[in-house]
């Protein structure tokens, strides 16, 4: 069963989101995922974890992070998306310690030290040594929009755009541990969803088509998907036999996502809505609706 690391702050919750102790652990054995929590909640200033505020750092530093431009969250699904990055650190260290883990992370905010939300990963990174004080590492953010039981997830609907990255290292024995943020960025998206219909079908040339749809997008907090308002979204038509979409006109969902507007019927072709997306929702096309012309 997958158990949450929650740690409350003063002004919120903060935590690293993902964090739920492996059932591949014993009870008793150190857990990357609370420790890695409790030492951000601490930096934060906000908790009463002076302990790990207090802690040295281990020299351990971070570059070369690598990680999508995006990632598209909907409404149920787990999503996992890869980080890679290089690891320095001093040559008396054995990176492959049981007493010694690293993972990526990404935060909302201005600095991981004071972020409003942290997501990390299920497991630490797996690093492979390339020198005695380099290796090269690779996890992952996973990401929960609705946890077990159906209660609410890792994220706000005013969580979506842009995060920073980062990464951490401790060592479980001492507590003490690096922290660095500013190595990258991602946009954390509320996944998108564009339906079309053209009627009539069949249709005389020269004849009206009218073309309906919707673009919708995931709420995060009532997991469900919603219209998305006011957006521009391109009526486009692709000719049969041909592999390419024109643009025929523009215009605006309405209030609740809805979609109308009119064409003149020219030839048998497909016609779908685009959408170009936005920093907080992804772009997305609809499946092309075909129309024969008689």
């Amino acid at each position: 069963m997958r158990i949450r690391a929650t740690v409350a702050a003063v002004s919120g919750a903060l935590a690293l989101s993902a964090l739920a102790l492996p059932t591949a652990h014993a009870a008793d054995a150190p857990s990357y995922k609370t420790e890695a929590a409790k030492i951000l909640a601490a930096q934060s200033g906000k908790t009463a974890f002076s302990s790990e505020a207090a802690a040295a750092d281990l020299g351990v530093t971070f570059s070369n992070l690598k990680i999508a431009k995006a990632v598209k969250v909907g409404t149920t699904n787990h999503v996992s998306t890869t980080v890679t990055y290089t690891l320095t650190h001093g040559a008396n260290y054995d990176i492959n310690s049981s007493d010694f883990d690293s993972g990526p992370l990404i935060y909302k905010g201005t600095s991981v030290t004071d972020a409003q939300n942290v997501l990390g990963g299920e497991l630490p990174a797996t690093c492979t040594a390339t020198s005695a004080t380099t290796a090269n590492c690779k996890g992952n953010i996973d990401i929960f929009p609705i946890n077990e039981g159906g209660t609410a997830g890792d994220l706000l609907n005013s969580d979506a755009g842009k995060w920073s990255a980062g990464a951490i290292a401790l060592q479980y024995s001492t507590g003490n541990h690096s922290l660095q943020g500013g190595l990258g960025s991602t946009l954390v998206q509320r996944n998108s969803s564009l339906t079309v219909n053209a009627t009539p079908e069949p249709v005389k040339k020269g004849k009206t088509i009218t073309v309906v749809g919707k673009l919708s997008r995931a709420n995060w907090e009532d997991n469900k998907y919603h219209g998305y308002s006011t957006q521009p979204v391109q009526l486009q038509f692709r000719k049969k036999g041909s592999g390419t979409y024109t643009t025929l006109k523009t215009i605006k969902t309405n209030t609740t996502g809805d979609l109308k507007t009119t064409t003149t019927a020219t030839v048998d072709g497909y016609y779908r809505y685009s959408f170009a997306g936005t920093t907080t929702t992804p772009a997305v096309n609809a499946t092309g609706d075909f129309v024969d012309v008689q």
